[in-house]
């Protein structure tokens, strides 16, 4: 198989994801979930999906269909499609699985997979996390992961506007 084949392989349906996650956990496995826009990949992306990963065995990112990016960032964004934006995650080796979700919260996406841990970054809290209710409810664990400092899509774009 190519190694865009396998990459593009990662690009789930959520149907298809339940019964991918179903296998995993079958088999043993901790299956981490995680979510976002993930609109321009920087360093602080890296590094947080890396430590969601290292959280379990398996990573799923939920990733914010465009129309959804769009309202919760404004006009202009997403900067990058939805396609290519779970191109560039599904090519990253500790991403097993992307699955998009067209609403504003992955709260269907997250009570569908029943992931044994769910992941935030450290500006929420874990009672303020959508889903944490459900994933402890069904004994999972729920955990938030420090930002790396001075990372952000939006001061990126805000730094290039003011560049121009």
């Amino acid at each position: 198989m190519k190694h865009l084949d396998i990459t593009t392989s990662k690009v789930y349906s959520s149907d298809k994801l339940k019964r991918q996650t179903y296998i995993w956990q079958f088999l043993k496995n901790k299956v981490v979930f995680t979510n976002g826009c993930f609109d321009i990949l920087h360093r602080g992306h890296l590094e947080y999906l890396a430590a969601a990963a290292d959280l379990g065995n398996k990573l799923i990112v939920g990733l914010n269909e465009d129309a959804s990016v769009t309202r919760l960032k404004g006009e202009g964004r997403p900067v990058n499609s939805f396609n290519d934006r779970a191109l560039a995650l599904a090519s990253l080796s500790f991403v097993d699985a992307v699955c998009g979700f067209e609403e504003d919260t992955p709260l269907r996406l997250i009570e569908e997979l029943s992931p044994n841990v769910l992941v935030k970054g450290g500006d929420y809290s874990i009672e303020n996390i959508v889903g944490a209710d459900f994933v402890k409810g069904m004994g999972g664990t729920v955990a938030t992961i420090d930002f790396t400092e001075g990372y952000s899509t939006t001061h990126f774009l805000d730094r290039i506007k003011r560049n121009s």
